[in-house]
């Protein structure tokens, strides 16, 4: 059993929400929900103990110190300090961890964060800075129904605000104690090269993550006189898709992508499904782009959407021919977090 709990913050009204999140390494746990496995399995006895932190805003709008909320009500607000002993966390394998653009896919996150470190033998210490206002301040996101399946690359100049936001909110992190830092959103590793200059931790990139995965498992090619291929789903073809065939490519896979006429008619109406809440529709539809990819010989389909997770139930022949890069990227960190050099004295 872990033992711990997971603290939660909140901005004022000025500004835009941040969750802290810490695990200890004893006990685990999310709210009341039971923590299941990847593929969906239940772990038995697994809750969470959940206290609140008040965070409040200075005038200048910086990222705020946590306040604790003591269960009897009492207010215990740390002083602002750089030394180690003072930082919210002192573990020297504690995890930073960005949120993303979706609040829901950063709690997915943290549930295999905790999965694959109970199966490591314990998870990590972590702090979470979650905005998801983030998707408010990135219109892409929203623009579907203008989609092309060609579109043009988005400087970085465009989204200035935002990345300089993100950078921000990694220098919180590594004030407040985290030793590596990860950014478990699909969309924002576009971006992960700006929003990690100045950096002297190791910032794990998913695309990276499950590159190295799939070269370790030694896979073999499907067809003669090929070699091996990767399939990559998403919703963004030039900004995603873009990143993880480049990280596949360096290693080197062959990287197959779902052509025009399957995003304009299967992809895309898949994220548009799920967002009306037409959950068996998004699941037909993704798995005709899944079978469309296997037709082209892959050996697995990377997921990179997050309207996609958990569409596929456990028992789904097809889900084991996916991968889901936030898996790789969990399980990277807890191998991070748990090397020799990173272990709590």
């Amino acid at each position: 059993m872990l033992d711990g709990a997971m603290k939660m913050s909140f901005h004022t009204l000025h500004s835009p929400p941040v969750l802290l999140g810490l695990v200890t390494k004893n006990r685990a746990y999310f709210g009341a929900r039971r923590i299941r496995s990847p593929n969906h399995h239940h772990l038995p006895s697994l809750t969470v103990q959940v206290s609140s932190v008040l965070v409040q805003t200075d005038e200048s709008g910086n990222l705020p110190e946590p306040i604790k909320v003591l269960s009897s009500g009492v207010v215990n607000q740390r002083p602002r300090c750089t030394q180690t002993s003072d930082q919210l966390l002192s573990q020297p394998n504690t995890i930073g961890i960005i949120g993303g653009v979706s609040a829901f896919s950063t709690l997915i996150f943290l549930e295999k964060l905790v999965w694959w470190g109970i199966r490591a033998g314990g998870c990590p210490p972590f702090v979470v800075c979650s905005d998801s206002s983030l998707r408010m301040k990135l219109p892409i996101l929203n623009s579907f129904h203008s989609f092309n399946a060609h579109m043009v690359q988005i400087p970085s100049s465009k989204f200035g605000p935002v990345v300089e936001s993100l950078r921000q909110k990694r220098v919180f992190l590594e004030q407040s104690g985290a030793r590596c830092i990860v950014m478990p959103c699909h969309v924002l590793h576009v971006w992960q090269g700006e929003i990690s200059e100045g950096c002297s931790l190791p910032f794990l990139h998913a695309g990276e993550c499950v590159a190295k995965e799939l070269l370790e498992a030694k896979l073999k090619p499907l067809e003669v006189g090929n070699g091996v291929r990767i399939g990559v789903l998403a919703s963004n073809e030039s900004l995603v898709a873009g990143i993880y065939q480049e990280k596949l490519q360096n290693e080197g896979f062959e990287v197959v992508l779902p052509d025009r006429a399957t995003m304009e008619h299967v992809v895309i109406p898949a994220v548009e499904a799920v967002k009306r809440g037409d959950k068996k529709g998004a699941r037909n539809l993704m798995k005709i782009a899944v079978q469309i990819l296997l037709m082209r010989a892959v050996n697995t389909v990377v997921i990179a959407c997050d309207e996609m997770q958990g569409l596929l139930p456990h028992n789904d022949p097809l889900l084991h021919k996916c991968t889901d890069p936030m898996d790789a990227l969990a399980r990277s960190t807890i191998r991070w977090a748990n090397s020799d050099a990173n272990m709590q004295i």
